[in-house]
């Protein structure tokens, strides 16, 4: 079988991994080394991104890290009309889609698709991580609001049964502790199931992630729900 994109040499699905992170760099310089370092693991391991689209602050050093090594076609950008403006660098002035949107350089950040609004960009996102080879899954760098509630909700689709891939917190400088806190609270207090406590599991460095989605066991505890196609 010929290898394609989304495909491995053997014919394999590559994994896909979806990143939320801040389109902000952070005050600790730990938090875009620690957006390098994953990216560079991920290219190494032949892993594919599926991220915002943004092209600052974490989420442009993860993108641009994994085109340096594995080229264009290892990331794929989703994002929001609204947000072009906010979310990016000088490379959106000149370069237009063919839909006339501006898009960044694919050959620095990977290909991009400019789309209508934030639901059409977190199911299309979810869509490919969920399609993804064997290793598939989220990781959340830290972040602000967008990434914890992308965060949570990818969590909460996970508890319902709509997919069955690890979650991953990335740890960074103890930036997840409170979230950790939260949500062992949230179990003491009958709010949250014991055993869905770790549909959120954790890591300190971009391998134990890696490893963590590959290892995520699906919590016996979740919701059996049917959700046909969604």
């Amino acid at each position: 079988m010929a290898s394609g994109p989304n495909t491995n040499g053997n014919g394999t699905r590559r994994a896909k991994v979806c990143v939320y992170c801040g389109s902000m760099p952070g005050q600790n310089p730990a938090y875009v080394e620690a957006a390098r370092d994953l990216g560079k693991l991920m290219a190494e391991n032949k892993i594919d991104l599926v991220y915002g689209g943004g092209t600052v602050g974490l989420m442009g050093e993860v993108a641009k890290t994994i085109v340096s090594i594995a080229g264009p076609d290892a990331v794929h950008g989703i994002i929001p009309e609204a947000l072009v403006k906010w979310e990016r660098d000088a490379t959106y002035s000149t370069n237009k889609d063919a839909s006339g949107y501006h898009v960044p350089e694919e050959q620095v950040y990977g290909r991009t698709t400019v789309v209508k609004d934030m639901h059409t960009r977190k199911k299309m996102m979810a869509r490919e991580v969920i399609e993804g080879g064997p290793g598939s899954g989220f990781i959340a760098l830290p972040g602000g609001y967008g990434t914890m509630e992308e965060l949570l909700e990818t969590a909460t689709w996970n508890q319902l049964g709509i997919h069955n891939k690890g979650v991953c917190l990335l740890n960074i400088n103890g930036f997840y502790d409170g979230l950790m806190q939260w949500i062992k609270k949230a179990v003491d207090e009958g709010f949250v199931k014991a055993g869905n406590a770790e549909i959120l599991v954790t890591a300190s460095n971009a391998e134990e992630a890696l490893t963590a989605l590959r290892e995520y066991k699906v919590s016996d505890a979740r919701y059996g729900l049917n959700w046909g196609n969604e």
